[in-house]
């Protein structure tokens, strides 16, 4: 049961205000990617190695996405990479004990949308080391005031009613864990 809860992830996308709260929003162009091939599991942990085990470098998914990670500079909880292929680790889920990370839904957090329950999703640190999980859930929330950083929300699946702080507990807080965490694009908006 504890390997189990040690191999769990949650993934959420936000519709509008939560994760616009913490990031900004100026548009940013992504760049076409020069090589859209995934690279094998080896090749990915070689480019990604610098000799350091508690550096998270990257996250693999077979047949998916292949990113590098990278940290979200220290008091700028809203920053999240606007270079394309790159996925920032949210500081504040650290200090909860479990892994966040972010990224731009018309960057490379467009690939998030591909995963599906029981997909395995591989971390890689600095020394080359691995650290599988297992997609569980996907988690999809509207907020009921788009502009209001406050904004309470529906889970599009449930119709479960949460707080802004309710739904970061829910999605951030608990047993060991990684969360995903993107827009999703409506009506333009992204």
């Amino acid at each position: 049961m504890a390997s189990r809860i040690k191999n769990q992830i949650i993934f959420i996308a936000l519709v509008s205000i939560f994760l616009r709260a913490l990031v900004p929003t100026t548009p940013v162009l992504a760049k076409e990617s020069e090589n859209n091939v995934i690279p094998s599991m080896a090749s990915f942990i070689e480019s990604l190695k610098n000799g350091d085990a508690s550096a998270l470098r990257g996250i693999y998914v077979r047949g998916v996405m292949a990113y590098e990670i990278k940290q979200q500079p220290s008091g700028y909880p809203g920053y999240v990479s606007s270079e394309a292929n790159t996925i920032t680790q949210f500081r504040m889920a650290n200090q909860f004990g479990n892994i966040g990370l972010l990224a731009h839904n018309y960057l490379a957090g467009a690939d998030f949308s591909a995963l599906n329950a029981g997909d395995i999703i591989t971390l890689v640190y600095g020394d080359g080391h691995t650290q599988n999980f297992y997609v569980e859930e996907v988690l999809q929330y509207q907020a009921t005031s788009p502009l209001s950083p406050y904004s309470n929300f529906i889970d599009l699946n449930t119709q479960e009613f949460l707080t802004a702080e309710g739904l970061f507990n829910k999605v951030y807080r608990g047993d060991f864990h990684v969360t995903l965490q993107t827009c999703i694009e409506k009506d333009g908006d992204l």
